[in-house]
């Protein structure tokens, strides 16, 4: 097999992993129904996830850097497996939160080492496209990955989503023993010199730019369902078309956000796409109550929302260049945060007032990061000037 379909062939694999944590999602009704909890309690499945990812992932993959890119992704993906099984064999909350746990770890190691072997299997002129390639998978997932689980969900049983998610698993590793070369891991960045790094006001408001940013776009998505069931009176194949017009709309809004940055550059692309996510937030909240006007803006949301993906991380490695792999690391573990604060935020809210309350608070939420970057690039311009006066 060429490297190229290598390639291809992780990325179809991280579309499935990427899968196992954004379905929930789009089925959290259905999963409340059936564990006989609220949805804001079935929320915290999400919150759960998101801190196993963020903590977790990067101590497994430390802990295990004695072994090679092959192994390390066969690993994750008997995590997969065991955390599947769990999901749909064992009774009770209590366990379908353990199996997050171990789903969690599964895909958060899964996605570092693809990236990695990835970068490995391409030449070295394509690396950064390999790894973008292998970052498609997590757009497909829900793009095609959370429409799909929702019309499972409403057809059959939710629980048969992970019964796929676990067979395709074991499918993948005979596939990776059978296609990937077991590359030899580089060496891992020591936490304490990650952290050294916050110590920078420029990057620590990069970061609080990313997490007020992913809280406030978080917090909606995972209330998304119930929020379209609840106030645009949405049926639940309506509820699967909208979703997966959403995700056509964060691939198309994450290349938009790509090109202007590079077209009119990062300042005027990264807020004015924060300004347009918060309107959209707003309008979803006051004026969607039909299907037709509910689904543009849900589109409007998830297009503004990612196209200032590329433009924070560009942001972050642009701070700190010479430790781009440490900014991008640092970038994921604020974006897990912010899904964690999202879910448990957005819990509360439900529980204490209604649905209808998260879309406000995603909108306050991307109005402290607008406000934060707008500072923030205000006072590196300031600096840059000066610097030249002097």
């Amino acid at each position: 097999m060429k490297n190229t379909w290598k390639i291809y062939l992780l990325a179809l694999i991280t579309f499935m992993v990427s899968t196992s944590e954004y379905v929930i999602a789009g089925i959290l009704d259905e999963v409340a129904a059936s564990n006989h909890v609220s949805v804001s309690a079935a929320g915290q499945l999400i919150t759960v996830f998101a801190i196993a990812n963020a903590v977790g992932s990067p101590l497994v993959v430390m802990a295990t850097t004695k072994l090679n890119q092959r192994k390390l992704l066969i690993f994750s993906l008997i995590l997969m497996v065991l955390g599947s099984v769990m999901t749909f064999t064992l009774p009770g909350f209590g366990f379908l939160i353990v199996s997050r746990i171990i789903l969690a770890l599964g895909s958060g190691v899964f996605a570092i080492a693809a990236k990695t072997a990835a970068a490995k299997i391409a030449p070295p002129e394509k690396q950064a496209s390999a790894i973008g390639t292998v970052i498609i998978g997590f757009s497909a997932a829900i793009i095609i990955g959370v429409p799909i689980g929702r019309v499972v969900a409403l057809l059959y049983d939710w629980k048969l989503i992970f019964v796929g998610i676990g067979v395709l698993s074991l499918l993948a590793i005979f596939v990776i023993i059978r296609t990937i070369p077991a590359t030899i891991n580089g060496s891992t960045v020591p936490l304490g010199k990650q952290l050294a790094y916050l110590k920078n006001p420029k990057i620590v408001m990069g970061l609080g730019v990313t997490f007020f940013w992913q809280l406030g776009y978080g917090v909606m998505y995972s209330y998304i369902a119930p929020f379209l069931l609840t106030i645009t009176a949405m049926s639940g194949r309506e509820v699967s078309g909208a979703l997966f017009a959403f995700g056509i709309a964060t691939l198309i809004g994450s290349k938009f956000g790509g090109f202007m940055t590079d077209r009119i550059g990062n300042p005027k692309t990264l807020v004015g796409g924060l300004i347009v996510h918060c309107l959209a937030l707003v309008l979803l909240s006051t004026i969607a109550r039909s299907t037709f006007v509910a689904i543009p803006l849900l589109m409007l949301w998830s297009f503004s929302a990612w196209s200032s993906g590329p433009g924070m991380q560009y942001n972050l490695v642009s701070l700190a260049p010479e430790a781009s792999g440490i900014m991008l690391s640092l970038y994921g573990s604020f974006i897990q945060l912010g899904i964690a604060a999202a879910a448990g935020i957005g819990g509360i809210a439900v529980k204490s007032t209604s649905v209808l309350s998260v879309s406000w608070i995603g909108a306050a939420s991307v109005a402290i990061a607008v406000i934060i970057a707008a500072v923030s690039f205000s006072l590196n311009r300031k600096v840059a000037n000066y610097e030249k006066v002097v």
